[in-house]
Protein backbone atom coordinates (compact mmCIF):
# COMPACT_ATOMS: atom_id res chain seq x y z
CA UNK A 1 0.00 0.00 0.00
CA UNK A 2 1.33 3.72 -0.91
CA UNK A 3 0.36 5.22 2.02
CA UNK A 4 3.16 2.68 4.32
CA UNK A 5 5.72 3.54 2.35
CA UNK A 6 4.62 7.21 2.81
CA UNK A 7 4.77 6.59 6.54
CA UNK A 8 7.76 4.84 6.53
CA UNK A 9 9.33 7.82 4.65
CA UNK A 10 7.70 10.35 7.21
CA UNK A 11 8.70 8.17 10.11
CA UNK A 12 12.36 8.20 8.78
CA UNK A 13 12.56 12.20 8.19
CA UNK A 14 11.12 11.89 11.82
CA UNK A 15 14.40 9.76 12.88
CA UNK A 16 16.71 12.18 10.81
CA UNK A 17 15.19 15.29 12.97
CA UNK A 18 15.81 12.86 16.60
CA UNK A 19 19.75 12.29 15.69
CA UNK A 20 20.44 16.32 14.38
CA UNK A 21 18.75 17.26 17.95
CA UNK A 22 21.01 14.76 19.61
CA UNK A 23 24.04 15.43 17.88
CA UNK A 24 23.39 19.40 17.06
CA UNK A 25 21.98 20.26 20.82
CA UNK A 26 25.09 20.08 21.99
CA UNK A 27 27.00 22.80 20.64
CA UNK A 28 23.89 24.59 20.53
CA UNK A 29 24.33 24.73 24.11
CA UNK A 30 27.97 25.40 24.40
CA UNK A 31 27.43 27.99 21.75
CA UNK A 32 24.22 29.81 23.71
CA UNK A 33 26.27 29.39 27.19
CA UNK A 34 29.23 31.89 26.05
CA UNK A 35 26.69 34.09 24.22
CA UNK A 36 24.22 34.24 26.96
CA UNK A 37 21.01 32.55 25.37
CA UNK A 38 18.17 31.64 27.91
CA UNK A 39 16.79 28.51 25.95
CA UNK A 40 19.81 27.13 26.29
CA UNK A 41 18.83 26.49 30.43
CA UNK A 42 15.59 25.71 29.51
CA UNK A 43 14.58 22.36 31.59
CA UNK A 44 12.17 20.66 29.14
CA UNK A 45 15.29 21.27 26.23
CA UNK A 46 18.08 19.93 28.70
CA UNK A 47 15.90 17.16 29.98
CA UNK A 48 14.84 16.23 26.66
CA UNK A 49 18.33 16.22 25.10
CA UNK A 50 19.83 14.10 28.10
CA UNK A 51 17.23 11.43 28.46
CA UNK A 52 16.71 10.68 24.91
CA UNK A 53 20.79 10.50 24.33
CA UNK A 54 20.33 8.44 27.25
CA UNK A 55 17.49 6.16 25.84
CA UNK A 56 19.85 5.92 22.17
CA UNK A 57 23.18 4.96 24.60
CA UNK A 58 20.87 2.11 26.52
CA UNK A 59 19.60 1.13 23.22
CA UNK A 60 22.96 0.32 21.97
CA UNK A 61 24.48 -1.56 25.09
CA UNK A 62 21.98 -3.77 25.62
CA UNK A 63 21.86 -4.60 21.61
CA UNK A 64 18.38 -3.25 20.50
CA UNK A 65 17.05 -1.49 17.66
CA UNK A 66 15.73 1.73 17.77
CA UNK A 67 11.55 1.50 17.66
CA UNK A 68 11.89 4.57 14.77
CA UNK A 69 13.46 1.94 12.79
CA UNK A 70 11.95 -0.82 13.64
CA UNK A 71 8.25 1.06 12.85
CA UNK A 72 9.80 2.24 9.12
CA UNK A 73 10.94 -1.06 8.50
CA UNK A 74 7.37 -2.44 9.26
CA UNK A 75 5.49 0.10 7.49
CA UNK A 76 8.00 -0.67 4.29
CA UNK A 77 7.02 -4.30 4.30
CA UNK A 78 3.74 -3.61 4.79
CA UNK A 79 4.02 -0.62 1.98
CA UNK A 80 5.37 -4.10 -0.45
CA UNK A 81 9.23 -2.93 0.22
CA UNK A 82 12.03 -5.90 0.95
CA UNK A 83 12.37 -5.12 4.21
CA UNK A 84 15.74 -2.81 5.03
CA UNK A 85 15.12 -0.94 1.85
CA UNK A 86 14.08 2.66 2.08
CA UNK A 87 11.92 3.59 -0.52
CA UNK A 88 12.39 7.19 -2.70
CA UNK A 89 15.62 9.56 -3.42
CA UNK A 90 15.30 11.38 -0.22
CA UNK A 91 14.81 8.12 1.95
CA UNK A 92 18.50 6.53 0.41
CA UNK A 93 19.95 9.33 1.22
CA UNK A 94 18.49 10.15 4.87
CA UNK A 95 19.30 6.14 5.39
CA UNK A 96 22.94 6.39 4.23
CA UNK A 97 23.14 9.60 6.63
CA UNK A 98 21.61 8.40 9.60
CA UNK A 99 22.65 4.17 9.38
CA UNK A 100 26.64 3.16 9.02
CA UNK A 101 28.16 0.16 8.79
CA UNK A 102 30.39 -1.00 11.68
CA UNK A 103 30.71 -3.34 14.52
CA UNK A 104 28.01 -2.51 17.60
CA UNK A 105 31.32 -1.27 19.81
CA UNK A 106 32.70 1.03 17.76
CA UNK A 107 28.88 3.05 18.19
CA UNK A 108 28.90 1.87 22.15
CA UNK A 109 32.21 3.49 22.12
CA UNK A 110 30.76 6.83 20.33
CA UNK A 111 27.50 7.41 21.88
CA UNK A 112 29.28 6.36 25.40
CA UNK A 113 32.01 9.40 24.84
CA UNK A 114 29.52 11.83 23.35
CA UNK A 115 26.68 10.62 26.31
CA UNK A 116 29.53 11.67 28.67
CA UNK A 117 30.47 15.12 26.80
CA UNK A 118 26.42 15.98 27.35
CA UNK A 119 26.34 14.57 30.90
CA UNK A 120 29.22 16.98 31.57
CA UNK A 121 27.56 19.95 30.12
CA UNK A 122 24.36 19.23 31.80
CA UNK A 123 26.40 19.84 35.01
CA UNK A 124 28.53 22.48 34.13
CA UNK A 125 26.06 24.75 32.11
CA UNK A 126 22.63 24.01 34.05
CA UNK A 127 19.49 23.95 33.14
CA UNK A 128 16.59 25.62 35.25
CA UNK A 129 15.20 23.65 38.14
CA UNK A 130 11.62 21.87 36.05
CA UNK A 131 9.59 22.99 38.75
CA UNK A 132 10.03 26.28 40.54
CA UNK A 133 12.72 28.84 40.83
CA UNK A 134 16.32 28.73 41.61
CA UNK A 135 17.28 29.54 45.50
CA UNK A 136 18.88 32.54 45.70
CA UNK A 137 22.39 31.06 46.78
CA UNK A 138 22.42 28.68 44.32
CA UNK A 139 25.50 29.72 41.88
CA UNK A 140 25.19 30.00 37.76
CA UNK A 141 28.41 29.60 36.03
Amino acid sequence: MHHNRVLADAVLVLHGLVVLFNIGALPVIWVGYFRKWRFVRNPYFRWAHLLLLGFVVGETVCGLNCPLTLLEGALRVAGGEPAGQPGGFVARWLERLIFWDAPPAVFILAYGLFFALVVFTFFRVRPEPLWGRSRPDETRS
